[in-house]
Formats: C-alpha cells, structure tokens, sequence
C-alpha cells in the first residue's frame, strides 16, 4: 500500500491553466462523464456524447455565508447544493451540473460532494433509488450495507475486498428499478474510503492513498487496482450494521425493513423538500419494492477490527446458501 501524502498544492493552479472547452471524459454508474473538474477517482474514458456534463462557471445563486455555511434548494428540474468551504453545485435536467468553486478551492475538494450529495441527487433525478451505503459483489450476487455514521459501511466492504470479492461501490449505492422484481445494483468506480485504522488492519493490495482533501475529513480515499466490479449484479442482501458480543445476521420482517430503507436513501438526508414533483411517490414505490424483493437483515458485529473476518464468513456462507 502506499503511503500518505501531502494534498495536491497545484490542483487550483493546473484548474486555470486549462483552455477554454478543455475537458476529462470518465465513466461511472453506467454513464459517460464529460468534467471540467479533474476526477482522477473514476475510470477514464475515450470522449463522446456525454450523459453528464460537469461545467466550472458562474453560478447565479445565492451563496452561503460563515454564519450560514450551507445554502440548498430543491425544483423539480434542479437542485443547488452549496458550502461556504468548498463552493456551489447546479444540478439541471438530471445531465448538466455546473460548478463555482469558493475561492482557493482546488479540484480535489471539489470532487469531495461533487462525487457524493451531488452525484447522488443526479442519479435519483435519472430515476435510480440511491441508498448512503456500500454494495460489494459477492459471488456474482450484491450485498449492500448500511448503518449509522461510524457504524463500519466501508470496513466492512474492505474486508470482505480482503476475502476476495469486488467493490460495487462505497458511500453512493444506486439501484435499478427498472424490473422491480430483480432490482439491480449499478457499479460506481473503484474507491473506497477508510479511517487510519480500519486501513491499516485490512490490507487492500495495491490499493493507492489518494492525497488527504481535507484536514476535517479523517478518512482517506483508496483507488483499487482490481478488486472491482463493473457489471451489475442483482441485490440480494441489505444488511444493516450494528455491534453484539458474537457475529450474527438477523433477517427483518417487511414492516422494520422499510423504514430503514427510506432512513438511509440518500435523498432523506436534504428532508422532505429534496422529494418535490412526482419524486416522493416514486421514491416510496422504489422503497417498497426493495423491502419486497430484497432481503433486509440486522447484521450484528463484534466490537474489534481483529474480529470482523466472523462477520465475512457468515455473509459469505448467507449469500452462497441462496445462490
């Protein structure tokens, strides 16, 4: 694994130096990104007709403030997201988000919300059910977990990386409902990030610490060098993480399931107003069609790093039982 490093003092200055219409082109999500924010976090591609445009400009929208340090508003055909310390982000037609960066900021901060609450808001307009978790293909099958903050999403991911199995994707987890009976999970890009000690406990081959963005954000970002799937694979488990003395997987019955589907969909996070129009109708119908056709279970872990391999074990053997 390599070692930390200081955070890119040059990615504001090579931002400017860019011409005009000089653009990245990625993929993500089944989606072919066209950015003029560097986003070394995604898989490059060849250009062509972009899905998604990310656009660096002006943006004519109210801007936050040290005593308001966040400024969010929701339409139907855009959302605006901004934060006093990193800057604004228009999402428009569920295919352009333009971006103005607060002064000083380089692209690596950008990437920050722009690879998480922006992206995630972008892929609920497209109409994908997006939970905050992390989803790793386990033998040809998806297993998505979600919890509290702190609650180990992405240690636990990494660990069952360590075991041998594929990252699906960490933090933004997007569903397809296009069939409900098989909703199917969408692949993100290989990074996943983890605390200090999560890291240094499970071993992620040649895994690349990207440089931290922040000092705020303790967690560091790790680009995987395989290790990740970039085919869809059907959702067959969503565990939900708590603590207990020993290991233990505890399926819900459809009327707990539910609710937790909705708590940790990510578009609850901004409160009601995120869900205008027709979205709210269609967020609880893609809700419920996952508490109907996924299984929903408690996952118990034992306190200690040193002990989650008893955890990997038994969702290997839950997932191979069902196949």
């Amino acid at each position: 694994m390599m070692s930390r490093h200081e955070p890119f003092a040059g990615d504001l200055d090579r931002r400017r130096d860019r011409t005009a219409g000089e653009r990245s082109y990625y993929r993500a999500y089944g989606l072919l990104i066209a950015s003029d924010v560097s986003l070394p976090e995604l898989e490059p591609a060849d250009p062509a007709t972009a899905d998604i445009e990310i656009v660096i400009g002006p943006i004519d929208m109210p801007k936050p403030s040290a005593e308001a340090a966040t400024v969010f508003r929701f339409e139907p055909g855009r959302q605006y997201l901004a934060w006093e310390a990193v800057g604004a982000f228009l999402i428009s037609d569920a295919r352009r988000i333009d971006v103005q960066p607060a002064p000083g900021v380089g692209d690596s901060l950008l990437a920050f919300p722009l690879l998480g609450p922006v992206l995630a808001l972008l892929l609920h307009q497209r109409g994908l059910l997006v939970l905050h978790a992390s989803a790793i293909a386990v033998t040809g099958r998806g297993a998505i977990f979600m919890g509290d903050k702190g609650a180990g999403k992405s240690t636990t991911a990494s660990a069952l990386i360590r075991a041998g199995h594929d990252l699906l994707t960490d933090d933004v987890v997007a569903l397809d409902l296009t069939n409900p009976d098989e909703p199917m999970i969408v692949p993100g890009f290989p990074q996943i990030k983890l605390a200090a000690d999560a890291a240094a406990a499970i071993w992620l081959g040649q895994a690349q610490v990207r440089p931290q963005v922040h000092p705020a954000i303790e967690k560091m970002q790790h680009r995987l060098h395989g290790a990740f799937s970039g085919n869809r694979v059907p959702a067959a488990r969503i565990y939900i993480l708590g603590r207990g003395e020993r290991a233990g997987i505890t399926l819900l019955p459809q009327i707990a399931a539910l609710p937790a589907i909705i708590k940790f969909s990510y578009v609850t996070r901004f409160g009601r107003a995120a869900l205008s129009g027709d979205f709210a109708a269609m967020h609880l119908r893609h809700c419920s069609a996952i508490a109907n056709h996924v299984g929903v279970c408690r996952l118990d872990v034992p306190t200690g790093i040193d002990r989650i391999g008893e955890a990997v074990a038994l969702i290997e053997k839950e997932l191979a039982g069902d196949a």
